[in-house]
C-alpha cells in the first residue's frame, strides 16, 4: 500500500467537544457505561446498584432469560421504520421507560433531576421513586414537560395515603406505581457489607473509598445530605434527617398487612392510571385487569427482593394469555439492549422499563450519560427492528411470536433429525 492510499483511510479526530462526544466515542454498550460507572464510584456505592437478594439469582436469570429466545427475521421492505408507539394513553418516543429507583443522589448530585431531564429530552416517562433523594416538586420544575409516575407501596392508613395522592396529583404526576413486591425488604447481602443498613453506618471502608474517588466525594460533600423528602405527606421545609426513628418508620410502613382490598381503595381514590409493579403470578395479573388497573409491571425488583424467583421474561407469555388485552404490561429487569426490548415487544409486552442501565450513564455522566443510554437503546432498537424485518412497533406486535422462539421450541422441532439417544433423553426429560 502506498503512503497516499494510508493517508486517505487515516481518519484524526479532533478533541471531543462536549460530555456527549466523549461518551459517543468511548460507550458502545450498556456493559461500556457500566464499566465507566464502576471506575466514578467508591465500590460500596457501585455495589448498591449492581446487588440483589441473597444469591443473586433472580438478577442473574433475569439477564440469562433474554438468550434463551431467538430471532426469526423475515425477508420483506422496511420502510419508514418507526419506533413511536404509545403507553398509558399517551406518546412515547420508543417502548420504554425509566423506572424508580431509591438514594438516586449517591450516584450523582444532580440525582433524579438529571434523570427527568433526560427523560424529557427522549420522549418517555419517568418514574419518580418514593425513596426520592429528591422533592417530587424540584423533579416537576426541573423537567415540567415529561410524563411523570410517582412510586409508591399500598397503604392502610388512609390519611396519609390520601396526603401523598393529593401531594403527587398537584405536582403533575399523571399515575402511580404501586409495588406490590416490597412486603419485606430483601435480603441485600453485598449493602449489609458495605453498611447499606437501616439506619445506615459509615465503615472505615467508605471513608477511604471516597478517598479514592475525589470527584465523587466531592460533589457528595458539596451538595445537600441525601434525604428522602416525598415520605412526609406535606412537603418538607428542608431535608429530613436519616434518623433511626425515620428509618424504623419507612420499615415499619414496608410490613403494613395490605391486600386486594387496599388496591380496590386506592382505584377508587386515584383518577389517572394505576401501574401495579412486581406482578409476576398469571393469577395476580388476571385479577389487576379484573379490578380496573391499567396496567401492570411485570417485575422481581431486578432480583432485589425474594431469590430465585422465576424472570419477568419466563412468566410474560402466561401473563399475556391471561390478561388477554384488559391491561397494559411494562415488562423490567435483565434488559440491557434494545435488542431484548423488542423480544419482550414480540412475546407481548406494550413497553419495557430499565432502573440499572440509566444509573450506570448517571453515575458515568450524570444527564448527559442517562442520555447516552437512551440513545444506545433507540439505536439498537432501530437496528434489531430493521434487521428483524418490520417497520414499526404495531407490525412488531402484529407480528409476534412467528418472530421469536424459545429454545425448547427449537430443541423440539429438531428431533426427527436428532439421534435416538437425543430423542430418548428428551423424552425422559419431559416424562413428569
Amino acid at each position: 500500500m502506498k503512503l497516499k492510499d494510508i493517508r486517505a483511510l487515516a481518519s484524526v479526530q479532533g478533541p471531543a467537544r462536549t460530555p456527549s462526544e466523549r461518551l459517543a466515542r468511548r460507550c458502545y454498550s450498556v456493559e461500556d457505561m457500566r464499566n465507566l460507572a464502576a471506575k466514578r464510584l467508591p465500590g460500596s456505592i457501585f455495589d448498591y446498584i449492581e446487588g440483589g437478594g441473597e444469591d443473586e439469582a433472580s438478577m442473574r436469570r433475569n439477564r440469562s432469560s433474554f438468550e434463551d429466545w431467538s430471532f426469526l427475521p423475515k425477508w420483506g421492505s422496511v420502510d419508514n421504520l418507526d419506533l413511536n408507539s404509545t403507553l398509558l394513553g399517551g406518546p412515547v418516543s420508543m417502548p420504554l421507560a425509566l423506572a424508580p429507583t431509591g438514594g438516586t443522589r449517591l450516584f450523582h448530585p444532580d440525582g433524579e433531576s438529571a434523570v427527568a431531564r433526560a427523560a424529557l429530552d427522549a420522549g418517555i416517562p419517568y418514574g419518580l421513586a418514593h425513596l426520592s433523594t429528591t422533592p417530587m416538586e424540584q423533579v416537576s420544575a426541573a423537567a415540567p414537560g415529561v410524563r411523570r409516575w410517582f412510586n409508591i407501596e399500598p397503604m392502610r392508613d388512609k390519611v396519609e395515603l390520601q396526603a401523598v395522592l393529593d401531594r403527587a396529583a398537584a405536582a403533575g404526576y399523571e399515575a402511580l406505581l404501586v409495588n406490590v413486591d416490597c412486603r419485606a425488604i430483601g435480603h441485600r447481602e453485598r449493602d449489609y457489607r458495605n453498611g447499606f443498613t437501616a439506619p445506615p453506618s459509615i465503615k472505615l471502608k467508605t471513608v477511604v473509598e471516597g478517598a479514592l474517588h475525589p470527584r465523587w466525594a466531592l460533589g457528595f460533600l458539596a451538595n445537600d445530605a441525601i434525604a428522602f423528602p416525598n415520605l412526609d405527606a406535606e412537603v418538607p421545609d428542608g431535608p429530613l434527617s436519616s434518623t433511626p426513628d425515620m428509618w424504623r418508620t419507612l420499615l415499619a410502613g414496608s410490613y403494613e398487612p395490605t391486600d386486594w382490598d387496599d388496591i380496590r381503595d386506592l382505584r377508587a381514590r386515584w383518577n389517572g392510571p394505576i401501574i401495579l409493579k412486581g406482578v409476576v403470578n398469571p393469577n395476580d395479573a388476571a385479577t389487576a385487569a379484573e379490578i380496573g388497573i391499567d396496567a401492570i409491571q411485570v417485575s422481581n425488583h431486578g432480583g432485589r427482593q425474594l431469590d430465585h424467583m422465576a424472570s419477568p421474561l419466563d412468566v410474560l407469555p402466561d401473563i399475556v394469555d391471561r390478561t388477554a388485552g384488559r391491561v397494559e404490561i411494562i415488562v423490567d429487569g435483565g434488559i440491557r439492549r434494545g435488542s431484548d426490548v423488542v423480544k419482550a415487544i414480540a412475546l407481548g409486552a406494550d413497553a419495557c422499563s430499565i432502573g440499572r442501565p440509566y444509573l450506570y450513564g448517571l453515575a458515568a455522566a450524570g444527564k448527559a450519560g442517562v442520555a447516552h443510554v437512551l440513545k444506545m437503546f433507540a439505536a439498537d432498537m432501530t437496528r434489531t427492528m430493521m434487521l428483524l424485518g418490520v417497520s414499526t412497533i404495531r407490525e412488531l406486535r402484529a407480528e409476534g411470536r412467528g418472530l421469536i422462539r424459545h429454545r425448547s421450541e427449537a430443541f423440539s422441532r429438531t428431533l426427527p433429525r436428532e439421534s435416538p439417544q437425543a430423542r430418548m433423553a428428551y423424552e425422559e426429560m419431559s416424562t413428569p
